[in-house]
């Protein structure tokens, strides 16, 4: 599985819109698609969260759910781990 970091940014800087449709609707991820943990700006203006998948372009259907409201950036990540053991040979 691949590890993606998303950057959610609230469009017009609102948060309301992004809550009453999570509140409404749910994550709206499709299956495959594995939500691990996010983290909020404290400005509420925008999202750091980070999900999980073996097929990136579950991401592209779940961002059509939510890109009227939010603009996306999309990272893949390593975890700390595997960034060691990929630097390590060169230590």
């Amino acid at each position: 599985m691949s590890l993606y970091m998303v950057v959610e940014r609230f469009k017009n800087g609102d948060p309301a819109p992004v809550y009453r449709r999570f509140r409404e609707r749910g994550r709206l991820a499709p299956a495959g698609l594995s939500y691990i943990s996010s983290w909020v700006h404290e400005k509420l203006d925008r999202c750091y969260q980070l999900m999980e998948t073996d097929d990136p372009v579950l991401l592209n259907e779940w961002i059509k759910h939510w890109h009227d409201i939010v603009d996306f950036e999309v990272f893949p990540v390593i975890t700390s781990e595997q960034a060691l053991s990929r630097v390590s040979p060169q230590l």
